[in-house]
């Protein structure tokens, strides 16, 4: 278990917690590895019927640790971070998840998993991949589109635009919204609403949310996570990439 993601279990709630707040919980490949544990071990627990996820300090989560990332890129399924996001994709625990201030690449995309979503008026979510000569992962190239519409998705995902708590209310990425200041006691208020639920029912109901599109979702994730490995292999990824950490623009590339 990292020490920089807290795992609460308490009356029907396991609450996830990125906490590394120094680094704007900015994503390792330990803090993966935690997450997919937890994940995994909710959907095998009959006690838990609702899962939280939320970040402390100033933002959800900046994105992948990159140093971090690089020095474990991912080479096949069992690499923490596709364990993740497959475990969020099968779970068959309503997953809920408080957002604020950042919410970058896969702090964004993990939430296209999540049942409910509630943001605070910090929030702002983006998706960089292309300008770090990546791919889209978790599946978003094709949820994402089908949520906010293909136009939209490529303001975001191609232009790599990033946009506020309102946006992602008007395309469905936030199911609910919080002042700013109110964040936690709007997440208690929709969390209390589900645990006053029957819990059975309210499994078999997220089920059939998320029944017929786990197969389609998960061979997504395959041809993304490929496209992705090729990709952190090539030029235009460690040229961006060094431009990321010297803080200057990358220069475009027309070949790898």
């Amino acid at each position: 278990m990292s020490e920089h993601v807290r795992v609460e279990r308490n009356g029907g709630i396991l609450a996830i917690t990125l906490n590394r707040p120094e680094r704007r919980n900015a994503i390792t490949v330990a803090m993966y590895a935690a997450l997919a544990d937890a994940i995994e071990s909710a959907s095998d627990d009959s006690e838990t019927r609702v899962i939280t996820i939320r970040g402390e300090g100033q933002d959800f989560a900046a994105g992948n640790d990159l140093a971090d990332f690089l020095e474990a890129a991912p080479r096949n399924d069992e690499i923490p971070v596709w364990r993740l996001l497959r475990g969020l994709a099968e779970c068959e625990v309503p997953i809920v998840a408080a957002v604020h201030g950042n919410c970058v690449g896969i702090g964004t995309t993990m939430l296209l998993h999540c049942d409910l979503v509630i943001a605070d008026d910090t929030a702002r979510f983006s998706m960089p991949f292309v300008d770090l000569g990546l791919v889209p992962e978790a599946a978003s190239s094709m949820l994402f589109p089908r949520l906010a519409g293909r136009r939209v998705a490529a303001r975001y995902l191609l232009l790599a635009e990033s946009f506020g708590a309102v946006e992602a209310a008007a395309i469905g990425l936030v199911s609910h919204r919080a002042a700013t200041g109110q964040l936690e006691a709007k997440l208690q208020e929709v969390v209390s609403k589900l645990l006053a639920k029957p819990p059975e029912a309210l499994r078999q109901t997220q089920r059939l949310l998320r029944h017929g599109a786990r197969d389609e979702i998960l061979e997504r994730m395959k041809l993304e996570s490929s496209l992705f490995t090729e990709r952190l292999a090539s030029d235009e990824v460690k040229q961006a990439i060094n431009a990321f950490f010297e803080k200057r623009k990358a220069e475009a590339s027309r070949s790898n």
